[in-house]
């Protein structure tokens, strides 16, 4: 029977190998993109033999999905922590100042996560170009089941009034990620083109951000000053 710290230590040492292939992977997708990333060059920046990283991920596209999922994983539990006060509330599509409080919240989630990892968009700059053909491929069933609960979430703010009528929520949804995503993925264009501005500082990335949530309060909830329709 095998020694338990043995089994401990074997545990962790795998720990430790994915780990250092996931971050080495990271980076060369980031820089290369999915078609440009090569195993043999992962695998030397790893520090561990490419065998071990088909072992562990049987292939490029293996691998490529265990990053994706650690990264939706990462931006769920950080919405999930920052909304669940506003999802357990039953007046959230019905309360036009608690719809607002999650929307603010959500987009400000969703623009910090972001900031805070720029592989994942400088990867998503990769998509982007090639179609998201790769992405596509990493994709499971619960994405597509989130679709619907958006449009149902919002089609109840919208019959309480809250929401303008004339929104589509998937339009909508899709806006408001767009808008946070591809802020981050041109901003090395516009830093070269506007140096003074320091739009890569926390203090101007603030002010973005509290931009974006400006655009999305007023494009999808009704003015208060508007009769409801």
């Amino acid at each position: 029977m095998a020694d338990p710290e043995r089994r401990r230590g074997r545990a962790h040492d795998a720990e430790g190998a994915r780990e250092a292939i996931i971050s080495a992977a990271t980076t060369a997708f980031a820089n290369q993109g999915f078609d440009g990333a090569r195993i043999d060059a992962i695998a030397a920046a790893s520090g561990y033999n490419k065998s071990l990283i088909f072992h562990y991920f049987e292939d490029k596209l293996g691998l490529y999905t265990a990053i994706i999922k650690r990264v939706k994983t990462a931006m769920h539990d950080r919405e999930r922590e920052a909304l669940a006060p506003f999802l357990d509330n039953e007046k959230l599509t019905k309360d036009a100042e608690l719809f607002r409080g999650f929307l603010e919240t959500a987009v400000r989630t969703s623009f910090d996560v972001m900031t805070e990892h720029p592989d994942t968009y400088r990867m998503f700059v990769w998509e982007m170009a090639e179609g998201w053909k790769t992405y596509g491929n990493t994709m499971s069933q619960p994405d597509f089941k989130e679709i619907g609960r958006i449009k149902e979430f919002f089609a109840r703010a919208q019959a309480s009034g809250i929401v303008r009528a004339d929104f589509d929520p998937i339009m909508g949804f899709i806006v408001m990620i767009s808008m946070c995503r591809w802020y981050m993925c041109s901003l090395p264009l516009y830093q070269r083109m506007l140096p003074e501005e320091k739009l890569s500082s926390p203090e101007v990335l603030a002010r973005a951000r509290e931009q974006i949530v400006r655009f999305v309060i007023h494009g999808v909830m009704v003015d208060p000053l508007e009769p409801k329709q």
